[in-house]
């Protein structure tokens, strides 16, 4: 596949938890989760703006700015610009904000705008991959077709990222986005390099194989998962994408336990070693707020999983059957 940015690592660090998402993280921590995240050899790196009103993309950029600017890859995203706000808006699931509050603006100049004001709050020197951030029906509710149609339309975001991307303001840009529909519409419409899609592609579900990652391989562009847990639900949580599990999911994982316990597999390293063995993924990238949590995932990307779990889980119908099935041992 083209890649117009340097390389990403297969384990990369999602930013919600920076961001202060579902309980409060310090500076302090958030450092400490980035230092962890270097010595374990991530190279990868995700923020937005959305994460706590711009608290991720602040810890994130005091926690790099004395790394070597080539030696990681950063991505953050557009869609939602800050206006100052006395006290900052608090965004369900994050608990905490800076005092802003978030404007959606789907448009060129709002894209352009939102990647001068990331760039001011990171205070790096650029940004790798911008990615329009929750251009979806579940963010967006009735409201997704009109944003949509701003955005893929002239003098929209599309537009204004191809345009960034021509002027080396970034170097890569696509959709950050927890649906398909939108990645499959964006690949129709533009020309998008990689798309952040948090939860599709997990244990639980493996949608994009039917239609989008065929065609990404055929656009020659990447994906990167989130959500691989489908917010903690895989490590044991009780929230499936953001909200409380629903039944039938508590017993398809009570399924997955059951199978993975046979085989002495731990279940959260089943599930984040699963996506990245699909040649169009580029990096998955659980969130972290503490070195402790960022150990704990490195440590399970490397864990030994017998190749007998997987084939258990194809025969009972847990996995697609094209679904790639990770190699004996999986590399960062």
């Amino acid at each position: 596949m083209n890649q117009r940015y340097q390389p990403i690592t297969r384990l990369g660090l999602g930013g919600t938890g920076l961001g202060d998402m579902y309980h409060t993280t310090t500076d302090e921590a958030g450092k400490a989760t980035v230092d962890a995240a270097w010595e374990a050899g991530i190279r990868y790196f995700d923020t937005a703006p959305h994460y706590g009103a711009g608290m991720s993309e602040h810890r994130f950029g005091a926690a790099l700015r004395a790394r070597p600017r080539d030696q990681y890859t950063l991505s953050t995203k557009v869609g939602r610009l800050l206006h100052p706000q006395h006290p900052g808006e608090i965004a369900a699931p994050f608990v905490n904000a800076l005092p802003f509050k978030r404007v959606l603006d789907y448009t060129a100049d709002g894209v352009r705008r939102s990647v001068e004001d990331s760039l001011q709050r990171l205070a790096l020197g650029h940004i790798d991959i911008a990615y329009v951030h929750d251009l979806s029906p579940e963010a967006l509710g009735d409201q997704f077709e009109h944003y949509f149609q701003i955005a893929a339309g002239p003098g929209g975001a599309f537009e204004g990222m191809v345009k960034l991307r021509e002027e080396g303001i970034i170097k890569g840009w696509g959709l950050g986005v927890n649906t398909l529909e939108p990645c499959l519409r964006a690949l129709k419409m533009s020309d998008p390099d990689i798309f952040l899609l948090a939860g599709r592609y997990t244990l639980m579900e493996q949608t994009p194989l039917q239609e989008l990652f065929p065609l990404c391989a055929a656009r020659g562009a990447h994906v990167v998962l989130g959500g691989p847990f489908n917010s903690g639900f895989l490590a044991g949580g009780s929230h499936y994408d953001y909200l409380p599990a629903k039944e039938e999911q508590i017993q398809k994982r009570e399924r997955l336990r059951q199978i993975a316990a046979n085989h002495g597999v731990d279940l959260a390293a089943a599930a984040l070693q699963f996506g990245v063995a699909h040649p169009v993924v580029a990096a998955t990238i659980p969130g972290a707020s503490s070195p402790e949590h960022l150990k704990r995932n490195a440590t399970l990307m490397h864990m030994e999983i017998a190749p007998a779990f997987w084939e258990e889980l194809r025969i009972e119908g847990l996995v697609a059957q094209e679904a790639p099935l990770p190699p004996k041992k999986a590399n960062a």
